[in-house]
């Protein structure tokens, strides 16, 4: 399939905000407020939509965020939709969403993670529209650290030029920032150490491929449906599939990455790389095992701990992009280029 990328994004564009899936409580209104300003800070214009209700876990009954994402993704005037963070059950939205109409008009950037996944990744893969998967509006002030991009920087590069972004080598060990009593915080707490590893064997790799991925938790539903066939996406091309786990533990992780690739979700891969996690060991099985375990039979290198998930710091992937991954003793690198 041919990818179409947005064009990129130039201070006095629109971004528009909306939640195809949790809104934003009360308390973590002074968050929205900060992170709308630091982007009309950068000179954009932001505009909220209507289906941002926190009181519950969806912003909105489906039809409705539907409806609001559609227009948003047909507009125009908009450049760019970014959610304030993921949610539950995005997964309602798929058959309310107007694909064909989408991949009709000028491709607009899509950012977010978690559940977002449920969107961007189906968007990219019927539509051919690159989509990002980084950083939410909520993480959006976090300062970005050295060697990686925010997706600010990322949607604003100009298209068919590489760009590169290595691990700082430090992450968070664990907890969130609260909003609620720190709506202003921009420094994220990087406090312990950790490189990539590669988990299916020992040697260097070096491997080329279209970017598609996302949450196992939210991808595995679609498993086997039109919303997630990566090889009408991926045609005669390989893919640099990513995953990444959010909370569940190893054994329902094993099980999840087990059933994606028997319907076929990596078939078409000549790598895999995985987030880093915070999301439980089994009794007998560690995180990394249920992966080696699940996705060993694919014979493709498989690089564990990448900054692509739910522990911060963020490194955003585009789905859709050329990318070109790098990992050796001294060196790990991602290049990525939409082209």
């Amino acid at each position: 399939m041919t990818v179409r990328y947005p064009r990129p994004l130039r201070p006095g564009d629109r971004i528009a905000v909306t939640s195809p899936s949790s809104g934003v409580a009360e308390e973590h209104r002074g968050r929205l407020d900060v992170a709308v300003q630091d982007l009309e800070a950068r000179g954009y214009e932001v505009v909220v939509g209507r289906c941002m209700d926190g009181s519950g876990h969806l912003s909105a009954p489906a039809a409705e965020r539907a409806a609001e994402l559609t227009e948003m993704l047909t507009d125009p005037a908009v450049r760019a939709v970014v959610p304030p963070w993921g949610g539950e059950t995005a997964i309602d939205l798929l058959p309310l969403l107007d694909f064909e109409r989408i991949g009709r008009a000028e491709p607009t950037w899509v950012v977010g993670y978690s559940d977002m996944s449920t969107v961007i990744t189906p968007l990219t893969l019927l539509t051919g529209i690159a989509t990002v998967h980084g950083n939410n509006l909520m993480d959006t002030p976090y300062r970005t650290p050295e060697g990686l991009l925010s997706w600010l920087d990322i949607v604003s590069a100009p298209q068919g030029e590489p760009f590169s972004q290595t691990p700082p080598g430090r992450y968070r060990s664990g907890g969130w920032d609260d909003f609620r009593k720190h709506p202003e915080v921009r420094d994220l707490t990087l406090d312990a150490e950790g490189t990539w590893t590669r988990l299916d064997a020992a040697g260097d790799v070096d491997v080329e491929g279209r970017l598609i991925g996302g949450c196992i938790e939210t991808l595995v539903n679609l498993a086997g449906t039109r919303y997630l066939d990566t090889s009408r996406f991926a045609g005669d091309e390989p893919l640099l599939v990513y995953v990444e786990a959010c909370e569940d533990n190893a054994f329902t992780i094993c099980r999840n990455l087990h059933g994606m690739r028997l319907a076929g979700f990596f078939d078409r891969a000549a790598a895999v790389l995985v987030g880093r996690t915070h999301a439980p060991d089994g009794r007998s099985l560690t995180q990394h095992q249920a992966v080696l375990d699940a996705l060993a039979p694919l014979g493709v290198p498989v690089i564990a701990d990448v900054e692509c998930g739910h522990v911060a710091p963020y490194l955003p992937l585009v789905n859709g992009a050329c990318g070109r991954v790098v990992h050796t003793a001294t060196r790990s690198e991602i290049v990525q280029t939409l082209d």
